[in-house]
C-alpha cells in the first residue's frame, strides 16, 4: 500500500514546508501556500553501467542538424532553427497569439517532419476552426486533445513525431498526484516526465506556458531551468506587432528578438522592423537612434515633450525606457549644458512603445529633449548613437559597425557617433556622413546648430 502524506507548497516559488504558514518564508508572498497530498512510491530506476567519465579529447561532437520552424524570425530567435531533442518553453499574456504562432509553425514543419499537436485547453473542433481561419496547409500534422499525462505519453510513443507541441503545460495533470492541474507540483512533475520522454526519443518538444499577473512564467522556477530555450511572446492589445524574445537559449544567443504582425489570417513576419518603429520625421523633439536587440540592430524613433511645469515637483514620464535612465540624462544635461531642467516637465516615448535597453540610445534621448525645449528640429535625416557618461562625455557604443550599416540600409544620410576607428570610417564614408563627437556639447553643436 502507498502511504499518503500532506505537504504545503508555495504556488509562487515552489518551496515546500511541512506545515501551513500564511506567508511563504522563501518568497515572502502572502496566501500562496496550498496543501497537497502525494503518494510515496518507491521507484526502481535502471542504471546504465556502460556510461563512464571521459576526457574532453575523447568526446566527439556531431553536427547539430536543425530543422526550420517555417518562420525566419522564429528561426533567428531559436539560433538557426529547432534542434532535435530540445525543449522549448513559450510564454506570453493571454490572447497574445501563442497558440496561433505555434499552430502556424506546426503546419509548416509538417511538410517535412511528423508533427503532433497536443491541445489540453481546446477541443479538436475549436482547433479546426482556428486552422481554417489561418488558411494553412499541412502534410503530416496530427491533433490530439487530452489532459492526462499518461495518455499523452502513450500517444507520443505511438506516433513517434519529430516535433511535439504541448498547449499548455498548466492544463495537464498526472493521476499519480492529488494536486489540481496548474499547481506547482503538477507543472514540475509533468514537465519532468515530458523532458525525459523527449530526450530519450530525440523529439523536439515545444511547451506553451501561462504567465502570472506580474508577467513572469507561471509555475516553479525549475521549469525554466529544465528546458533548453525560454521564449517570451510580447505585445499589447492596441498595436498589431508582436515581439518574440529569447530569454534563455542553450543553442544560440540570448535576448534575440523576432518581430511579427497580427493579421486577420494569422501572424506575418516583419522583415524590415525599422519601418514599424521609425517614420523619418524631421520635427522638434523627435530623433532616430539605432538600437541593438541581441545581434540585430534596427532604428527606433525617440519622442520628447518638454514643457514648463505647473507643479512643485516636475513630472517625468517614460514609455519604452527606464525612468531612472531619463533622470540620469536630465542630470547630465543640467550639469554640463547649463540648462535648468528642474523647471520643466519631461515626457519621453519610443516609437511603437518599443522597450529600449541599449545604453547607446542615450544620445538620441538627450538631443530629443533639447530639441523639444528649444523647439528646433534636429539635423535632418540623422541618427544618433552613443552612451552618455556622467561627465558629459559620449562613450563607445557596442556593435557600432552593424548599427552604421543599418543606418546606410535605411537611407539615413548623417550619423552622430563617438570616436570610431579609421577602418570603420573609411568603410562607410562613401555612403553616409559620419560625424564623430566626444561630449554632449559637441553633439548639440552638430545636431541643433547645423
Amino acid at each position: 500500500m502507498s502511504n499518503k502524506f500532506s505537504t504545503f507548497i508555495c504556488q509562487n516559488c515552489g518551496s515546500e514546508t511541512s506545515q501551513y504558514f500564511g506567508r511563504c518564508l522563501n518568497c515572502n508572498e502572502w496566501n500562496t501556500i496550498v496543501e497537497e497530498r502525494k503518494n510515496t512510491r518507491s521507484k526502481i530506476t535502471s542504471v546504465n553501467k556502460n556510461k563512464k567519465s571521459k576526457l574532453f579529447n575523447e568526446i566527439e561532437i556531431g553536427n547539430i542538424s536543425r530543422f526550420t520552424s517555417g518562420f525566419k524570425e522564429f528561426d533567428r530567435v531559436l539560433g538557426g532553427g529547432i534542434v532535435p531533442g530540445s525543449i522549448v518553453l513559450l510564454g506570453g499574456e493571454p490572447g497574445i497569439g501563442k497558440s496561433t504562432i505555434v499552430l502556424q509553425s506546426a503546419g509548416k514543419i509538417s511538410l517535412n517532419e511528423k508533427v503532433l499537436y497536443i491541445t489540453a485547453e481546446e477541443s479538436l473542433e475549436q482547433v479546426k476552426i482556428r486552422w481554417e481561419r489561418l488558411n494553412q496547409s499541412s502534410l503530416d500534422l496530427k491533433i490530439y486533445a487530452e489532459t492526462n499525462l499518461s495518455s499523452i505519453i502513450e500517444e507520443i510513443k505511438k506516433i513517434k513525431p519529430g516535433f511535439a507541441i504541448i498547449d499548455s503545460i498548466q492544463a495537464i495533470n498526472n493521476d499519480e498526484m492529488e494536486s489540481s492541474p496548474g499547481s506547482v507540483s503538477q507543472v514540475r512533475n509533468c514537465s519532468s516526465e515530458l523532458q525525459n520522454l523527449a530526450k530519450e526519443n530525440n523529439i523536439a518538444l515545444l511547451i506553451i506556458g501561462h504567465v502570472t499577473k506580474d508577467g513572469a512564467l507561471a509555475g516553479p522556477k525549475t521549469l525554466e531551468h529544465l528546458v533548453d530555450v525560454v521564449l517570451n511572446f510580447e505585445g499589447d492589445n492596441i498595436a498589431s506587432h508582436r515581439l518574440l524574445r529569447s530569454v534563455k537559449n542553450r543553442f544560440g544567443s540570448t535576448f534575440e528578438i523576432g518581430i511579427f504582425e497580427m493579421l486577420e489570417n494569422g501572424l506575418r513576419e516583419v522583415i524590415n522592423p525599422s519601418s514599424i518603429f521609425t517614420n523619418k520625421e524631421n520635427i522638434a523633439g523627435v530623433t532616430t537612434t539605432i538600437t541593438n536587440e541581441g545581434s540585430r540592430p534596427f532604428a527606433v524613433d525617440i519622442q520628447a515633450l518638454v514643457n514648463k511645469t505647473f507643479y512643485n515637483n516636475p513630472r517625468r514620464t517614460t514609455t519604452g525606457m527606464s525612468i531612472n535612465r531619463l533622470h540620469q540624462i536630465l542630470a547630465v544635461i543640467e550639469k554640463h549644458v547649463g540648462i535648468k531642467l528642474s523647471e520643466y516637465d519631461c515626457y519621453i516615448a519610443t516609437g511603437g512603445g518599443f522597450e529600449i535597453n541599449d545604453p547607446s540610445s542615450d544620445l538620441g534621448v538627450a538631443i530629443s529633449i533639447l530639441s523639444s525645449l528649444k523647439n528646433i528640429p534636429p539635423l535632418i535625416n540623422c541618427a544618433f548613437i552613443g552612451e552618455l557618461g556622467l561627465s558629459g562625455q559620449v562613450r563607445q557604443a557596442s556593435n557600432i559597425r552593424a548599427k552604421i550599416d543599418e543606418a546606410v540600409r535605411l537611407g539615413i544620410k548623417n550619423i552622430l557617433v563617438p570616436k570610431i576607428t579609421s577602418e570603420i570610417k573609411d568603410s562607410f564614408q562613401k555612403f553616409i556622413q559620419i560625424k564623430e563627437i566626444s561630449n554632449i556639447n559637441e553633439a548639440i553643436n552638430h545636431a541643433l546648430n547645423d
